[in-house]
């Protein structure tokens, strides 16, 4: 399989190059040269299959024979080694739980199987790769425990100084080894712009270089698991399905367009943002205005350009008016999260955290649309993971799970930067 760069389809690489250069040159991302639909007998016998076996037929076209099937089928064992619940919240409405791994955060795939593939591309070589990756909340502590201890891999995470939660920093400034914390003064578009710069600095070309948020393909290409599971569970309603995906910088749910596109029969997306409406206002009018990004309760959606959204497009060949057909997007505020998650819990004992609380919304909305229709959300992390918010709103103690139990007890080690050429400096000290 080859990868192209959006900004330039004459430039091709391999996968194993995707994976190691993170972005194209020329500032592109990359993106699959041939999406071929998976045979009708896939989808007629998926009840019957193993998530292991069905995440390897997805993503075995996009690696083809650059990792051979066993280590391939290793590497997907590894990278969903944990439960992906689907619990029925009210009639025709279900959660799609997929915070039940390492650091509690859907990111935990993307990051197990991205680290476990460069892993395999670095064993049998004298070199060294810098991760470099900007957080909104989950990314940096999926990443930084899928990376622990990698051979050949530095990680250095970027992270807006106090737009985390407390577990969320603790989670990627506590474990040490070859993983580097920076707490940024700024937000996140700002550590994401940091990132961005470091992959095109001529000075840094030799640093090897990449990147792992959801731009990087093996990030991005994994979060397809998701939605083949889920209509693995909710096939046997034989109704059209909806989902809904609280949305930051649209990997999830690119990444479930992309499962459509290889047939999954997923009828309608929805894309709910919380303030940072760069996506909703596009679709009203049809200008794409990204604006900086919003502090809100769902920190992990405070994007305000999104950057996966440029492969969605991609995938409907910048046609609006076919886009549409397939996909809404709507914005809610922090009022509207904090109401919606006292109304789950009283009306259905159901605990939400503000991220799946706006994608429940944004379901909830689209049903309206089409109400033959089944619909599940994704609920992105535990709630635990925004404790305050979620026991203040709901008046509850939460229990801490194990995961969690961990880190609190270790010490936080930060550098705190101001600007790009700190972290150029930092970059070339590895």
């Amino acid at each position: 399989m080859k990868y192209y760069s959006l900004n330039n389809k004459n430039h091709t690489v391999s996968f194993q190059e995707a994976v190691i250069n993170g972005l194209s040159p020329d500032k592109g991302l990359y993106f699959p040269s041939k999406i071929s639909e998976l045979p009708k007998t896939f989808f007629e016998n998926i009840e019957n299959t193993s998530n292991e076996e069905i995440a390897f037929e997805v993503i075995k076209p996009f690696i083809k024979d650059e990792i051979p099937e066993k280590e391939l089928k290793q590497i997907i064992k590894e990278t969903i080694s944990f439960d992906f619940p689907l619990n029925k919240v009210e009639n025709n409405i279900y959660s799609l739980e997929l915070f039940h791994g390492p650091t509690m955060a859907f990111k935990d795939v993307g990051a197990r199987f991205m680290s476990r593939c460069l892993a395999y591309f670095n064993k049998n070589k004298d070199q060294k790769n810098i991760v470099l990756v900007a957080t909104s909340g989950d990314t940096g502590g999926a990443v930084a425990n899928g990376f622990l201890g990698v051979k050949g891999v530095e990680v250095i995470i970027l992270y807006p100084s106090k737009k985390v939660s407390d577990i969320q920093e603790r989670q990627l400034t506590t474990l040490g080894q070859n993983i580097t914390a920076l707490e940024v003064e700024g937000n996140f578009d700002d550590c994401q712009d940091m990132v961005k710069k470091a992959f095109l600095d001529e000075e840094l070309r030799h640093q090897n270089l990449t990147s792992a948020n959801s731009i990087n393909i093996a990030r991005w290409l994994p979060q397809m698991f998701y939605f083949f599971f889920a209509y693995k569970a909710l096939k046997k309603f034989n109704k059209s399905l909806i989902t809904s995906c609280p949305s930051g910088n649209f990997g999830n749910i690119c990444a479930g367009i992309l499962a459509k596109k290889l047939g999954l029969p997923i009828h309608h997306f929805v894309a709910t943002t919380n303030a940072n409406d760069t996506i909703p206002r596009f679709l009203t009018n049809g200008v794409y205005e990204p604006k900086p990004s919003i502090a809100t309760i769902s920190n992990a959606m405070d994007v305000g350009n999104p950057s996966n959204f440029v492969r969605i497009q991609e995938m409907y060949n910048n046609d609006l008016s076919e886009f549409k057909k397939d996909f809404s997007s709507y914005t809610f505020t922090d009022e509207d999260t904090l109401e919606v998650m006292k109304n789950i819990y009283n009306q259905y004992n159901y605990i939400a955290e503000p991220h799946g609380a706006v994608g429940y919304l944004g379901l909830k909305k689209e049903l309206k649309n089409h109400p033959e229709a089944i619909g599940f959300f994704l609920e992105t992390a535990h709630p635990v993971k925004f404790i305050d918010i979620v026991e203040s709103t709901l008046n509850i103690n939460l229990q801490i799970p194990e995961q969690i139990k961990n880190v609190l007890s270790k010490e936080k080690k930060s550098i705190k930067i101001k600007n790009y050429d700190h972290l150029k400096t930092i970059i070339l000290t590895k």
